[in-house]
């Protein structure tokens, strides 16, 4: 999987991960698109394990792709009633609240 780590003013981190064999494509299906083609996607190669460190300590993430979708899910960080799938490839995003 890809990771980048994206470091706001406001301090908030996002994190963007994606699927290493999608990185630098573009899917669409009707008025939807994923566009991983640009700089937000291009991170580092990383294992599940870092990934899921860096998904659990952000505030907010964007997952695209089978495998970092399935890992947001098995680290309960979003529901899979909130998985969108755009020409069969699943994306989610969401706003974590740590205590």
């Amino acid at each position: 999987m890809i990771a980048k780590v994206h470091k706001r003013e406001d301090g908030t981190i996002l994190v963007a991960v994606c699927d290493t064999e999608l990185l630098g494509t573009r899917v669409e299906e009707g008025a939807n698109q994923l566009d991983l083609t640009g700089d937000f996607y291009k991170g580092d190669e990383r294992s599940e394990e870092e990934v899921g460190d860096l998904l659990r300590n952000a505030d907010c993430i964007n997952v695209v792709g089978a495998k970092s979708v399935a890992l947001a899910l098995k680290e309960e960080l979003i529901e899979k009633t909130h998985v969108l799938v755009v020409a069969g490839v699943p994306h989610a995003e969401a706003v974590l609240v740590h205590d």
